[in-house]
């Protein structure tokens, strides 16, 4: 989904498996949040000894999470600090010739700009001097130019109309306050000089809301003559789907589309000989189906599908391989992620990657080496993401760095793999974590833990949360369910205009699993989840009164609602499969709503939002309150005073998981 630039970054949401404990070893706490450093956007120089990289450390005192580079030499693993003080930087990138790197960071007015750091040494210079964020840019492949994305200057207004703040709205969410302006191109010379504006115009390159991939970056042609990009027809973030690449001629400003298609398409990367274009888009052209990479001529014509078939996954990432045959890309499988090298053709290999879970936040973090090598963001089981690389012909994958290695110092609870069979007669799996002390026969009291998405899945790889439940005592268990995208295409879209009744099936028949096999107390159980997942905790509180006690994060209670007023707007069509203003719309909405049956819900409910939630309006929670307060249902109402989805501090990260923790155990234990 199109999203604005942000700061902030989203806590992932994962799974934990065990390890045998140390002498020294501790029970995991909230407080490991804090300890976890976080790395991402790793890139290889381009003669390949060097890695450049992000880690991003918690800061209590000031409540926020702090990032800088780090250069890493591949042969003898040493890393050291790129930049210092700044605070926050993001997306660095390799000059052609590997003798700078470029990043951004805030400026005095804490707008991103683009700034340039000399591998010989000395201080980062400024070079752009935008009046706004810029949320993307790219180096031109003779390295004396960069062009950039960023949008719009608000008018000046002097006078009385500096009061004058209505604006027109479109389909935005309801947390706007002003008129949503048009991000567009710029070149600047990296000698340095003023900025040329490359388009203009009342469409915009699309930006980025979190949860979701970053901004689609532009990209240049070899030649250096052409730049791509994506158009969307309004910067309005229910318009995301109206997006289609466009490749500009930077000598005569002149704009074509790539393919000819009106929507969904994006994320274009261009095969090294310049001859072809890889890029995503929906299968069929469909909001409601996977992501597929699809190929077209640079020079224009029709893309053809070439993953649907052959690979059948929802695709994250795309790199082409230095001989253009074959491109890497990623996507969730299973209960873990997978790394494929799928050829032009269409035929897809599955690379061995051992216990290694690759980063996907709806983005792949990695890298290739110039050998045909990957560097890789990725977690284990047992163990917080790290750098590692995966060997070219296979191999044992190298870890590089070892930034998490307190992990080694906790007592781990088991986890594992689970699978069964789904009322329409799938396998489906998820993910089961074991209380810490638990004891064969014993029937434990269980927490269903959903993820969001839906297209996301849980992954059998280390996450906090679950390891503080089950040292609590506690059964945790992810399901994916319906909807979830580490099956098949048809797995994912099984959920189109059925949000709530066949998922809901799902992960009961994963309940009822655990029961038949005698692992979990069917009198001690509790349903939470965030975003989707708080969808689906309050469907199955309102359909299957079993629960001792309910966590509905940031919940989608209502279409209606999220159609009227989220980010998604218009877009909620894909889900529910049509507007609740048309003949038989507002009853289709209604019965995938679970405030259709939220006043049969009688377990004790904690309810959490942001207050300044785009994605799913506060209002949301707000109704599910109402309607359990007038029911007499024990009912605590949380909002947190931040932007966004989720909260992007740690202290109100590890608040929120404390009182849903604390929810769920004092009324199971």
């Amino acid at each position: 989904m199109s999203v604005r630039v942000t700061l902030a970054a989203v806590v992932a949401c994962a799974v934990a498996v065990s390890l045998a404990s140390t002498a020294n070893a501790s029970a995991p706490t909230l407080r490991d949040l804090a300890r976890t450093v976080r790395i991402s956007d790793p890139h290889v120089s381009p003669d390949g000894e060097r890695v450049i990289f992000v880690e991003s450390r918690a800061s209590l005192d000031e409540d926020t999470f702090k990032s800088e580079l780090y250069l890493l030499d591949l042969k003898s693993t040493h890393i050291r600090p790129f930049t210092r003080g700044r605070d926050h930087v993001a997306a660095p990138a390799w000059s052609p010739d590997g003798t700078a790197v470029a990043f951004l960071a805030p400026d005095k007015d804490k707008h991103l700009q683009v700034f340039i750091a000399p591998m010989t040494g000395g201080d980062a210079q400024l070079l752009t001097h935008a009046k706004d964020s810029i949320s993307q840019f790219a180096w031109s492949p003779d390295g004396k130019t960069i062009a950039f994305a960023v949008a719009d200057e608000a008018p000046e207004l002097k006078g009385e109309a500096k009061f004058n703040k209505i604006f027109k709205v479109g389909h935005t969410d309801l947390t706007e306050t002003e008129a949503q302006r048009p991000t567009h191109l710029w070149r600047i010379d990296v000698a340095g000089g003023d900025a040329r504006r490359l388009t203009s115009g009342a469409w915009s390159l699309p930006s980025s809301l979190p949860p979701g991939p970053p901004s689609s970056p532009i990209k240049w042609t070899p030649d250096g003559k052409a730049i791509l990009f994506v158009r969307q027809e309004t910067p309005e973030t229910g318009d995301q789907d109206k997006a289609r690449i466009q490749v500009l001629d930077v000598d005569t400003g002149a704009i074509r589309d790539l393919t000819g298609a009106r929507n969904l398409e994006g994320y274009p990367v261009i095969s090294p000989d310049g001859k072809t274009v890889a890029y995503w888009r929906n299968r069929d052209g469909k909001l409601w189906t996977y992501q597929d990479v699809w190929l077209a001529p640079t020079t224009g014509g029709p893309g053809r599908d070439i993953s649907g078939t052959g690979l059948d996954r929802n695709v994250f990432g795309t790199q082409w391989a230095r001989d253009g045959a074959s491109l890497l890309v990623g996507g969730n499988a299973d209960a873990t992620v997978g790394l494929w090298r799928l050829t032009v053709a269409g035929q897809a290999t599955r690379l061995d990657l051992g216990d290694l879970v690759p980063s996907n936040g709806y983005w792949m973090a990695y890298d290739q080496t110039p050998d045909g090598g990957i560097v890789v963001v990725a977690a284990k089981p047992d163990h917080p993401p790290e750098l590692y690389l995966v060997p070219k012909d296979g191999g044992r994958p190298q870890a590089l760095t070892h930034e998490n290695d307190f992990v080694t110092d906790l007592t781990l609870a088991r986890s594992e793999v689970v699978t069964w069979t789904s009322p329409a007669g799938r396998t489906i799996d998820g993910v089961l974590t074991y209380p810490a002390d638990y004891k064969p026969g014993v029937r434990a009291p269980l927490v269903l833990y959903i993820h969001g998405g839906p297209n996301a899945s849980s992954k059998r790889q280390f996450n906090l949360v679950p390891q503080v439940m089950a040292a609590k005592g506690l059964m945790v268990f992810e399901p994916n369910y319906r909807g979830s995208d580490n099956l098949d295409g048809a797995f994912y879209a099984s959920i189109y205009k059925d949000a709530g009744q066949g998922p809901g099936e799902d992960v009961m028949a994963g309940v009822a699993m655990l029961t038949r096999r005698g692992l979990i107390d069917p009198k001690r159980m509790a349903v939470t989840g965030w975003s989707y997942g708080g969808f689906m905790t309050t469907w199955l509180a309102g359909h299957y009164p079993v629960w001792k006690a309910v966590v509905a994060g940031a919940a989608v209670t209502d279409w209606r609602q999220m159609y009227d007023l989220s980010d998604g707007n218009v877009g909620v069509v894909g889900q529910t499969g049509i507007s609740p203003y048309v003949p038989g719309g507002l009853e289709a909405n209604w019965n995938q709503s679970p405030a259709r049956t939220q006043t049969r819900i009688n377990a004790p409910t904690l309810i959490m939002s942001d207050t300044g939630d785009f994605r799913v309006p506060i209002t949301q929670s707000f109704s599910l309150y109402r309607a359990l307060q007038d029911n007499h249902v024990e009912t605590e109402f949380y909002a947190i005073p931040t932007d966004g989805h989720f909260p992007g501090d740690p202290v109100q990260i590890m608040a929120v998981f404390d009182k849903w923790i604390g929810w769920v155990e004092k009324r199971l234990k």
